[in-house]
């Protein structure tokens, strides 16, 4: 794998960027964390000139789905809820020459789909699969998801989740998944790198993104009352930034009650 370096595709200015790659602006709410993993993403594939004439995005239903579809500026399926995975390995078995990439949340690829998600990683897949996890699903009301931690206050948990939530990069390595990598978008230029480690990825690539949802999650699980839109934002985005810890600090079993951050590959110790 070629080294991530700095160039002049760093550089590109917003403006040019969204000239370049999309044809709408984003539809996100404020503060919503979907918008930074979107500029993110664009800069990345700027940055290693992927060819938006040969990718095909693929997204099922909820905010995250929203972030290919119909914004970038490249084909694109929207497809049934939980079935962006399925709907992705017909196009990558009948296309073999195409990026394929998904991009969706945890309502839909892990909830929903998760069956389709798991035997993907287990066939090896040679998908990009980038999971926007908020904890629940956001689109349709703020429903508890399978990521959902267990005591979170959602719309159908209103005393709190009695289950615990998937650890999805545990979930993805047990699974067989060669490349696993997870990213919070309170750590944009990391996040943009690893992004970038996963498009250069041969094989089947898994890659979380811890968003924020003040709209939803902070809403409910917020400590004021008078928080409004962005105090709620930024509240999440400074827990992400106190809660997450690179993996080369949590220990060779990544024992530790933060969230570990960071890219696993096959063979690395469990």
């Amino acid at each position: 794998m070629e080294p991530v370096t700095r160039n002049r595709r760093w550089e590109i200015s917003a403006p040019e960027l969204r000239t370049r790659y999309l044809r709408q602006p984003l539809p996100f709410c404020p503060g919503c964390g979907h918008g930074i993993f979107a500029n993110a993403f664009l800069r990345a594939a700027d940055a290693i000139s992927l060819d938006l004439n040969r990718t095909v995005f693929v997204s099922g239903i909820g905010c995250g789905a929203w972030v290919p579809s119909p914004h970038f500026l490249a084909d694109t399926l929207h497809v049934t809820h939980g079935r962006a995975i399925a709907f992705a390995t017909g196009v990558k078995l009948t296309r073999p020459d195409l990026e394929v990439v998904v991009i969706s949340g945890d309502g839909d690829l892990t909830t929903i789909g998760g069956n389709h998600l798991i035997h993907a990683a287990r066939r090896n897949l040679p998908l990009k699969v980038f999971c926007l996890n908020n904890w629940l699903f956001g689109m349709t009301g703020g429903q508890v998801s399978a990521t959902t931690p267990r005591g979170t206050l959602t719309a159908t948990t209103p005393v709190g989740n009695p289950d615990r939530g998937f650890d999805l990069v545990r979930l993805m390595r047990g699974a067989g998944a060669p490349y696993v990598a997870r990213w919070p978008v309170a750590k944009a230029a990391q996040m943009q790198r690893g992004i970038q480690n996963a498009l250069r990825e041969p094989s089947f690539a898994f890659v979380e993104i811890l968003s924020t949802c003040p709209t939803q999650y902070g809403q409910v699980n917020r400590e004021s009352l008078d928080d409004d839109a962005v105090s709620l934002a930024a509240a999440l985005i400074a827990w992400q930034e106190e809660n997450c810890i690179p993996r080369q600090r949590a220990g060779k079993d990544n024992s530790t009650a933060k969230i570990v951050i960071g890219e696993w590959r096959e063979g690395d110790e469990p």
